[in-house]
């Protein structure tokens, strides 16, 4: 009998083995494969950004090995003919929905709420978003990216900001000597950015920015609330890189004019920082104070998390609002396009990121709608391109490695149907994707993208927005 369980036992075990060396097989095989794009129209977003028609593309071992040199044996060829291949997509402003709780109801019991990250990051990678900005960065992401690097998932690169506010934050800072060491913690933690965040005071606000410059950490965030009413050049200040909203630019003034977005635009000029409009923000706020039939129609809210639909329906902080903090918040949305036209003639950077994770914005989906509006509001396409690649990739300090089609960068690629200098609304029509070497075409897009939905609408009524709040205050 002992020797029955034993080979039982001895199957089993090999028969897990042999599935994770088969699994781990069909991985390195991706990793290994040569894959050759012909007669591809090549969008290179570099600075001079010259057209290579007809280009013939080699991706080995998840870099860009040559741009129409010799073609190694034993590829696999992706016909490019009539198309157009672009870099992959950078989103400067996002949150991750991660499995966590918020607070520890007790030694053990970990998450309240999980999520499988495979089902979230198929909303990027489906939609060429390649690299993120996590402006909200937890232990939960250090993980989520771990599993990508891994392997175990595929999804995009993610840079992570630790977030340090006044109050009501993970990490909190009421003075500037707490700020320092918030910083300090960061650091230590592996987190490489800091934000800082609307209830922070003046001083610890610039303890904070101060300290990170001494660690090499740069700043991305608001404008502490505290510096309303004082003047612009106050809350401009040295290694404040990054604004996280051209909202943080109009809560600071009742002036919407055109002059007033000169003066922001010329001291971020003067002070070296950057912005991220943010504009789409700002228009679904207004659709969602309107209408919560806004977000229900929206084609990829069936892509969203049953939870998160739930809590944009049922516990929305925009619906409902008065004509007359609709006509405050149109009246931003039309300030911050004065804000873009700004910066644009002071040649401020300016990248590309939407929030994604507040109500109304969804993940990958929202890029494509920011493009549009950046040039609603008066970048040429070309412009709004270079916001979301190599731009975004430079801030990131990451431009030797992606942002741009050139050899030896990293394989973060976009295929299209049609060409986006013509139309923004082009970077939408997706082919295929590469992310990180790995190739998703049109057919694999849809199969995720369905298989998304249909988990969604399976699991729909086990998730309750008010249920999981009645929960926590028991």
């Amino acid at each position: 009998m002992k020797f029955l369980k034993f080979l039982t036992l001895f199957a089993v075990i090999s028969f897990n083995l042999n599935a994770q060396i088969h699994s781990q097989l069909k991985i390195n095989q991706q990793k290994n494969t040569t894959y050759v794009i012909k007669n591809v129209n090549v969008i290179p977003m570099t600075e001079n950004n010259k057209i290579i028609e007809n280009a013939t593309v080699v991706i080995q071992k998840n870099v860009i090995k040559s741009i129409n040199g010799s073609i190694p044996t034993n590829t696999k060829i992706i016909e490019g003919k009539d198309k157009w291949l672009i870099p992959g997509l950078i989103d400067m402003h996002v949150h991750n929905l991660a499995s966590s709780s918020p607070f520890v109801i007790y030694p053990t019991k970990g998450p309240l709420v999980n999520y499988d990250t495979q089902n979230l990051m198929t909303l990027y990678v489906t939609n060429g978003v390649t690299t993120v900005f996590e402006l909200s960065a937890r232990p939960e992401h250090i993980g989520q990216r771990n599993e990508i690097t891994r392997g175990d998932v595929i999804g995009p690169r993610i840079a992570l900001a630790a977030l340090i506010d006044g109050k009501n934050a993970n990490m909190t800072a009421t003075n500037p000597s707490d700020g320092r060491q918030a910083v300090r913690i960061a650091k230590g933690e592996q987190y490489e950015f800091i934000k800082v965040y609307s209830k922070l005071n003046e001083e610890t606000f610039k303890a904070i920015i101060e300290e990170a410059q001494l660690q090499k950490m740069k700043v991305v965030g608001h404008i502490p609330n505290v510096f309303e009413g004082k003047p612009a050049k106050d809350f401009f200040i040295p290694h404040f890189g990054l604004i996280a909203h051209a909202e943080e630019l109009s809560k600071q003034t009742n002036d919407y004019s055109y002059e007033k977005a000169l003066e922001f635009a010329r001291l971020a000029k003067k002070n070296g920082t950057w912005l991220i409009p943010n504009l789409s923000n700002m228009e679904s706020i207004i659709k969602q104070a309107r209408s919560l039939e806004n977000i229900q129609n929206l084609p990829s809210f069936k892509y969203v998390h049953p939870l998160m639909q739930s809590k944009w329906i049922t516990s929305n902080s925009y619906y409902r609002a008065s004509d007359q903090l609709i006509e405050y918040f149109q009246k931003q949305a039309d300030f911050h396009k004065l804000i873009v036209k700004a910066f644009k003639e002071n040649k401020v950077p300016m990248v590309t990121g939407t929030d994604a994770g507040i109500s109304g914005i969804v993940w990958g989906f929202s890029l494509h709608d920011e493009l549009k509006l950046l040039v609603e509001a008066g970048l040429t396409n070309e412009e709004a391109l270079a916001s979301a690649t190599r731009l975004g990739a430079e801030w990131l300090e990451i431009d030797d490695k992606i942002g741009t089609i050139e050899i030896g960068k990293f394989a973060d690629l976009i295929l299209l149907d049609e060409n986006p200098l013509e139309n923004i609304s082009n970077t939408s029509k997706i082919s295929g994707v590469f992310v990180n070497g790995k190739w998703i075409d049109k057919n694999k897009i849809d199969i995720m993208l369905t298989d998304v939905e249909k988990w969604n609408t399976a699991n729909k009524e086990k998730y309750d927005w008010k249920e999981l709040l009645n929960s926590l205050s028991n």
